[in-house]
């Protein structure tokens, strides 16, 4: 972290400032709307203790579903330009590796006062949407209030109750009302996504690892895929942001945008959908790249997680863009959405923190904390950190994938490249899930192209994992 311009630890003012703080966050301002009395729940990871988002559907109305989702008011105890904002603004993101979490506030914060923990009060930044049948967003409202969070729930334990008859998982059962709670957010959630790939939204499924644990001792590198419960906060996610950039938009105020721009290496993803029977026209046009992804993932499920990741790789990274109101802005190309930003996630990301203080003084109708110039320094440092903090977790999954195959040298695995250029070219094995480079056989190798490679060496310090291309295997 330090070799990439990443603080891992909190100075001493820091975690003064943290120690400091006696409570939560409460406020007697009027304008907050009390919303404790809403079923509200959380669905994360299993292991996730930073909590920054609940959602609940509300009543329906004029043949729409109201959804709330609601998202930590961490600027209420996180002021710009205290001790703990200048750590945020240094990493601007929290660093998740294999090894250890380095998170972007002191844990005093992020997992207590600033979490949306289970029955506690906590001050949140509310946005409330009235979705369609079709998945369109027909109103929408933001506004501060005060919410409890009835309940922590878990993605897989979730997914795997509605997906099948299996009983609710109990901390789910314990809540009346809840079941039906969630199989309407289901049902919403499923008719955005519908409505976002009809405009071009790509799905993809790129499997990233998640580190398995056994005793204290790494045992594997499994994927990560994703499932029902995660769409639900996925979708609602996507949606919430567009509103909020919507609204900033609305109210001339300029923002920090997320964005991803129309693919560089277009002629590469058609030259690659052409080798798996399909057609893409020459410029580049993400509802045809859906459907193509569509056809392959039922005709091939087994290699479309290989081929999705051949083509995030192509489509480029996302960055963070200053958005003044009436410019054109570039977009999401991925989520085929004009209006994104990020917003909810202000406990793990510094952009998401920007926004929320913008879209407070909005809301109060005073000037805004960030200015045009230092906006656009905002977004360019936060693309910079987010790559670094990437490179990081990368780094240390690798170090954590050479451990687990450091007495397999020699052994064979399939694998698609996933990078080719003049720096190198790499390639992703599955047993463990992981990247390594190629050193021996790369010529004229290129992104989604599938090989079979040797392991020929491996350093568990550096993260180090080298292949050789095996040129007998078929």
């Amino acid at each position: 972290m330090l070799e990439r311009g990443l603080q891992p630890d909190f100075a001493p003012d820091v975690l003064a400032q943290a120690n400091a703080l006696a409570g939560p966050a409460t406020s007697t301002d009027p304008a907050i709307r009390d919303l404790r009395n809403l079923p509200w729940a959380s669905i994360d990871n299993d292991d996730s203790r930073d909590l920054d988002q609940l959602s609940v559907a509300g009543a329906m109305a004029e043949g729409a579903d109201t959804i709330y989702v609601a998202i930590a008011d961490v600027d209420s105890l996180v002021q710009k330009g205290s001790a703990i904002d200048g750590h945020a603004l240094l990493n601007t993101t929290s660093v998740y590796t294999a090894a250890e979490i380095f998170p972007m506030l002191p844990e005093k914060l992020s997992t207590d006062l600033t979490s949306l923990n289970p029955q506690a009060d906590r001050l949140a930044l509310v946005v409330e949407m009235a979705v369609g049948a079709d998945g369109a967003v027909q109103r929408s409202q933001v506004y501060r209030a005060l919410v409890r969070n009835c309940v922590k729930l878990a993605y897989n334990g979730v997914a795997a109750w509605l997906g099948s008859d299996a009983p609710a998982p109990a901390a789910l059962a314990a809540v009346p009302g809840l079941d039906e709670q969630l199989r309407r957010q289901d049902r919403v959630a499923q008719a955005l996504k519908r409505r976002r790939s009809a405009r071009g939204a790509l799905e993809l499924d790129t499997r990233e690892s998640r580190a398995i644990f056994s005793d204290g001792v790494l045992a594997d590198l499994a994927p990560d895929a994703s499932n029902r419960a995660k769409e639900i906060i996925e979708d609602f996610m996507v949606a919430a942001n567009g509103v909020v950039a919507a609204y900033l938009a609305d109210k001339g105020i300029p923002s920090l945008r997320r964005v991803l721009r129309t693919p560089q290496r277009w002629d590469r993803i058609a030259a690659l959908a052409a080798e798996h029977g399909g057609s893409l026209p020459v410029e580049p046009d993400a509802l045809a790249l859906d459907a193509f992804l569509r056809y392959r993932r039922g005709a091939d499920p087994g290699g479309f997680a290989d081929l999705s990741l051949a083509v995030v790789k192509l489509l480029g990274a996302g960055e963070y863009a200053l958005e003044i109101p009436g410019a054109t802005s570039p977009g999401h190309f991925a989520l085929a959405v004009r209006e994104y930003t990020h917003a909810t996630a202000p406990n793990r990301r510094f952009p998401d923190l920007v926004t929320q203080r913008i879209v407070k003084a909005t809301l109060a109708g005073t000037r805004t904390p960030y200015g045009n110039a230092e906006l656009e320094a905002l977004a360019a440092h936060c693309t910079t950190q987010q790559k670094s903090a990437e490179k990081v977790e990368r780094q240390v999954a690798k170090s954590a994938a050479a451990l687990l195959l450091s007495s397999r040298i020699g052994a064979t695995f399939r694998a698609v490249v996933t990078g080719a250029s003049e720096k190198g070219t790499w390639a992703r094995i599955t047993g463990p899930t992981t990247e390594g480079r190629i050193v021996r056989g790369n010529a004229g190798l290129d992104v989604g192209d599938r090989v079979t490679v040797k392991l020929i060496h491996t350093d568990v310090e550096r993260g180090f994992i080298d292949f050789a291309v095996n040129k007998g295997a078929s």
